[in-house]
């Protein structure tokens, strides 16, 4: 496709790049193009950042018309890289799919981010540890009252230079299992990456934080009785030397980083189980000893240690509450392969030469 550039007359200063957060700083461009059902696709642009003018009857504000992704890029000594941006794509479709919103070629998601990222290359941090976010996502803009399949959209990509998802970096962080709330249900939007799933999680996410909880582990919304995800991430657990993770039942998301640290511990030799793992038996791992290792992957965190497991107000301390071997291997392969520090042997880096 040909995208359209307006380029901002006023660039803004950038950040230190030692002292990032998350999501706190944006670059001086974005990209935007809108769909109808007469049109498709159509006018395609990289414009200044800045606010979005939107009608106030908007189908994504009254319905939840609304999906996105996470992905990031990282500067290399050639330019920068991407970590496995046809699978945001897929996913992206796949989301669409479910909220009844137009899907995208592939080819076109791809297009619209790097050539965005070209742009605002300077934006990428040249610090450890930091790179640059990139949200795409996709709204609904009918503008009209009516629950209906939506018939205008407006896809968009914006960049935010980032440092540790996590106040506590790689350290391990104290999560409780909520009992109360639920995420999804099967037949729902679980495995759809929409804003409601997030913004149902919330409640329980605020009343952890009170308790001094980083994160709520989800139980599934029917039996109340087995694991499905840790906060915004995916959830793998060691136990007795063999990895288990909750299966994709329809209610959980199918994370990219879950995807390729599968793939990585099955080339190490390790043992993968994909199944239903009740709350019982985790609880069980815990007080007999088995549960060797915990810990979280999504693309903000990549991995992220679990060292509390607390349920029904008694805590369990996993691997002395320390970052577990496997769990570091895993950080430092998959980081080492987004960064260009190892070798891409699976070919899951798009790189651009800048």
């Amino acid at each position: 496709m040909e995208i359209k550039k307006q380029l901002s007359k006023t660039l803004k200063q950038k950040p230190d790049f030692s002292n990032l957060g998350f999501g706190k700083y944006f670059t001086d461009h974005m990209f935007m193009m809108d769909y109808s059902g007469e049109k498709g696709w159509h006018d395609p642009r990289i414009i200044p950042f800045g606010y979005i003018p939107i009608h106030p009857a908007s189908t994504v504000f009254h319905y939840g018309a609304e999906i996105f992704e996470g992905l990031k890029a990282y500067k290399t000594a050639e330019g920068y890289q991407m970590f496995r941006p046809f699978e945001n794509a897929k996913r992206m479709n796949n989301s669409a799919e479910r909220l009844c919103l137009p899907e995208l070629k592939e080819e076109d998601f791809v297009q619209a981010i790097t050539e965005l990222i070209n742009i605002d290359y300077s934006w990428i941090p040249d610090v450890e540890g930091a790179s640059l976010y990139i949200r795409p996502f996709m709204y609904g803009n009918d503008e009209s009252l009516g629950v209906h399949a939506v018939h205008n959209a407006t896809f968009a990509v914006i960049l935010s230079p980032v440092g540790s998802y996590y106040a506590e970096g790689l350290n391990p962080v104290k999560i409780t299992i909520e009992s109360e709330d639920v995420r999804t249900v099967r037949g729902g939007t679980g495995y759809a990456k929409c804003g409601g799933n997030y913004a149902a999680s919330l409640r329980a996410g605020q009343r952890a934080s009170e308790k001094g909880f980083s994160q709520v582990l989800w139980l599934d919304g029917v039996e109340r009785k087995y694991i499905e995800e840790v906060g915004s991430m995916n959830v793998m657990f060691k136990i007795g030397g063999e990895i288990v993770t909750p299966k994709l039942t329809g209610s959980v998301l199918p994370g990219i980083t879950r995807k390729s640290c599968i793939e990585i511990l099955k080339d190490w030799g390790y043992t993968v189980h994909e199944r239903l793992l009740s709350v019982d038996e985790l609880i069980e791992s815990a007080e007999n000893g088995s549960l060797e290792e915990a810990w979280g992957t999504g693309t903000a965190a990549v991995v992220s240690p679990i060292g509390h497991l607390s349920y029904k107000g008694k805590d369990h301390v996993i691997s002395g509450n320390k970052i577990g071997a496997l769990t570091q291997k895993l950080y430092d392969e998959l980081t080492g392969i987004q960064w260009g520090k190892k070798p891409d042997e699976r070919g899951w880096c798009l790189k651009v030469k800048v």
